[in-house]
């Protein structure tokens, strides 16, 4: 019987050493970005829109980390491994973010709502923030004062292009007259103030931004009611992308932390206040 050869000392040292790292590299719950599938290696790319609103972001500036999505963002990235300066943020515009087909980025977050239809062509993490739809209107207007569903069907609305807001209002109040469709919320907030529109429907936390610090006298007229399950934000993948998993354990982390429930308050705040409309 032939004896067993003998590795040389250094190979032995070596083959120790990786052993060391792959327990290293693998004691962190999925911390480290080895091993990913990303757009480019060692790098998470981040999407969103271009102007970026507050309270999802600051000062327009996406990479500042502040605001609310901005925050959640990178809380996501340290779980997954990366620091700061290894996330890189594209543009990328809100409805062609749903749109089928290859991405220039690892997952796009820009109030994006999960919804079946947009499920068809990308895929979605799980849900980071429940949301709920408002009206918002100046205080002259003849809907300020309006309570009910009912009360807003003679009403003229508007709302960015390829939102559920608009979905929302056509569901729930039914409008006689169809709701006007924007290519971002700006070009409804002038509309709004010059008149063409009676209200907008945005967002909840978009809504007491646009009336705490955006629109000089409006109000949030009242939000709609949830029906069925509330309607979620989730973070936007290609097709297919088995980034989703670690992304969903992150989520799942920051949530068990309560770091998400932190994050939420310190950029939303209480969206007490805002009427439901019945």
């Amino acid at each position: 019987m032939p004896r067993p050869r003998r590795l040389p000392v250094l190979a032995l040292a070596a083959a120790a050493l990786l052993a060391l790292a792959s327990c290293a590299g693998s004691s962190g719950g999925g911390s480290s970005p080895d091993g990913l599938h990303l757009v480019k290696s060692g790098q998470l790319t981040v999407a969103t829109d271009s102007p970026a609103y507050a309270p999802w972001f600051s000062d327009g500036k996406p990479a500042n980390g502040k605001g609310f999505e901005s925050a959640v963002a990178y809380a996501v990235a340290a779980k997954l491994g990366f620091t700061p300066d290894k996330v890189h943020w594209v543009t990328e515009p809100f409805t062609s973010s749903f749109a089928p087909g290859p991405k220039k980025f690892d997952f796009d977050i820009n109030e994006i709502s999960i919804t079946p239809q947009r499920q068809q062509a990308v895929d979605f993490s799980t849900g980071y923030y429940d949301v709920s739809q408002a009206v918002v209107a100046l205080k002259s207007s003849r809907i300020a004062n309006v309570t009910t569903l009912a009360g807003l069907k003679g009403a003229k609305f508007g709302a960015p292009v390829g939102t559920t807001s608009l979905d929302a209002v056509t569901r729930q109040v039914a409008p006689v007259q169809q709701p006007a469709v924007f290519n971002d919320l700006n070009d409804a907030k002038t509309a709004m103030e010059n008149g063409p529109i009676d209200g907008i429907v945005v967002d909840l936390p978009t809504a007491f931004q646009l009336t705490s610090a955006e629109i000089p006298d409006s109000l949030i007229v009242g939000q709609f009611p949830t029906v069925g399950a509330p309607e979620q934000f989730g973070l936007l993948f290609e097709k297919g992308n088995p980034l989703v998993g670690k992304v969903n354990d992150a989520l799942a982390q920051l949530t068990s932390s309560g770091e998400l429930r932190r994050i939420t308050e310190q950029w939303l705040g209480s969206q007490a206040g805002a009427p439901v409309l019945r």
